[in-house]
C-alpha cells in the first residue's frame, strides 16, 4: 500500500488545494491498480483543519506535539501499522503534480528526493531575493536538495534506520542522510516538482520560511 503523510498545523487556509492535488495523484496511482491511503497529521489545529480533511475523505490523526519531526514520524508508525510498504510525504502548504505517486514509483529506489517549485511570490519577496533564491536552487536531476514537501520512502528502508528523528526542524534532511549512510539507494529527481508556499509565517522554525526570509537580508545587502 502506498501512503501519503501530510503533517498540518492550522493549515485551514492551504490544505484543501493540497488534498485536491493529492487525491489526483492517488486517483492516476490506484487506475494503474495500487491501493492509496492519504493522512493528515493534524498537530495542535485550532483553526479548520480537521474539517477539511474530513471533507476531503482523508484518514486523519490527531496529536498535541507542536513538532513536524513529531508528527511524520508518528503518522508513518501509524501507516505502518496499516500495511503500507512506499510511504510519501509532502506539506500542507503544498501541491503535488498528478504523477507525483506513480514516478516515485518508477524510480525503483530506496528514496526518493524531489525538487520544489514557487509558483507565486508573496508581494514582500522582491525581485533580488527571487533572483538569489533561482540562482542558489539546483532543478535538475542528480540535485541535492532535501524537502519533506517532496519525499517518497521505502517502508523496509525507512524502517530499518528508525524512521523520522522527532526534531522541531530538519528531520528530514536527518533521514535522508542516516538512509544514505545505510547504503540506501536514493535518486535524486527533479521531474516530479512539488509547488509550495513562500509564505512569510512559516510553521517550523528554520524551515523553508526562515530559508527564504535568510536570502532576502542577504539579497539586501548585496543591492
Amino acid at each position: 500500500m502506498i501512503t501519503v503523510i501530510i503533517p498540518a498545523h492550522n493549515e485551514a487556509r492551504r490544505l484543501g488545494y493540497c488534498l485536491k492535488a493529492v487525491e489526483t495523484a492517488a486517483r492516476q496511482a490506484r487506475d494503474k491498480g495500487h491501493d492509496v491511503e492519504v493522512l493528515v497529521v493534524l498537530d495542535r489545529c485550532t483553526d479548520a483543519s480537521a474539517s477539511i480533511a474530513h471533507r476531503h475523505g482523508v484518514l486523519t490523526l490527531e496529536i498535541d506535539a507542536g513538532n513536524v519531526g513529531v508528527a511524520r514520524r508518528t503518522g508513518a508508525s501509524f501507516m505502518l501499522a496499516r500495511g503500507a510498504s512506499w510511504l510519501a510525504c509532502t506539506d500542507a502548504d503544498s501541491r503535488v503534480p498528478a504523477h507525483w505517486l506513480l514516478w516515485q514509483l518508477e524510480c525503483a529506489a530506496d528514496v526518493v528526493c524531489g525538487t520544489v517549485h514557487i509558483e507565486r511570490w508573496e508581494p514582500w519577496q522582491d525581485a533580488a531575493l527571487r533572483r538569489l533564491y533561482r540562482s542558489r536552487y539546483q532543478a535538475r536531476e542528480g540535485h541535492r536538495h532535501i524537502h519533506g514537501a517532496n519525499l517518497g520512502i521505502c517502508a523496509r528502508a525507512y524502517q530499518s534506520v528508525g524512521g523520522f528523528p522527532p526534531l522541531p526542524a530538519h528531520e528530514d534532511v536527518y533521514l535522508v542522510n542516516a538512509l544514505h549512510a545505510s547504503g540506501a539507494r536514493i535518486v535524486w529527481t527533479a521531474r516530479h516538482s512539488v509547488a509550495t508556499s513562500s509564505r512569510r509565517d512559516g510553521r517550523a522554525r528554520e524551515g523553508f520560511a526562515d530559508y527564504l526570509a535568510s536570502l532576502r537580508v542577504e539579497a539586501a545587502v548585496e543591492v
